[in-house]
């Protein structure tokens, strides 16, 4: 979800790990010559989840040990979750009041752009966290709550829990949602 913190807990994790960073987000924008929300008014959403989509399959692809933050829609594709059991998924979950705090007015938010009246930035984080709870759950071989947590709090909770997954040592690792 965005404001959970996936993009600075994967750096510190992947630090604290000795692996790779991979910023999924940042892929897609290198790749499109163009920011996120250019993405989404150029192409809406569907065109940006189908170059998530294309993202993170390259990625997995790679099959090195390597930390990935993807967007925290990734999981609104069915192609995209089935990717994911490859890789050992952390869900940063965090509260949508606490998602709220951290992500301010939404600028930058293409998800957040379009909330209007009295839903809001929060109304719109509830919607979304709501919808998409379901797929993180499925994904979800750890979960993490990071409300009260700072990033590198977040990266060694989730270091200290990589051992209960099975093969995480042999692949990538994710800092989702």
């Amino acid at each position: 979800m965005m404001g959970s913190g996936k993009s600075e807990t994967g750096r510190e994790l992947a630090r604290l790990m000795g692996r790779r960073f991979v910023d999924c987000d940042e892929l897609v924008a290198a790749e499109a010559g163009r920011s996120i929300p250019e993405i989404f008014k150029a192409e809406g959403e569907a065109g940006f989840r189908r170059r998530e989509s294309e993202t993170l399959a390259g990625v997995l692809a790679r099959g090195d040990a390597a930390v990935i933050a993807t967007g925290g829609g990734v999981v609104t594709v069915a192609g995209n979750r089935a990717l994911l059991d490859a890789a050992a998924v952390c869900w940063l979950r965090a509260r949508p009041e606490v998602l709220a705090a951290r992500v301010g007015d939404g600028s930058g938010r293409p998800m957040l752009a379009s909330v209007a009246g009295d839903e809001g930035a929060l109304g719109r984080l509830r919607r979304i966290l709501a919808d998409r709870e379901p797929a993180y759950r499925e994904v979800a071989d750890i979960v993490v709550d990071v409300d009260d947590l700072s990033p590198g709090q977040a990266a060694r909770a989730v270091a200290g829990r990589l051992g209960d997954v099975e093969g995480w040592l042999d692949g990538p690792c994710e800092a989702a949602s």
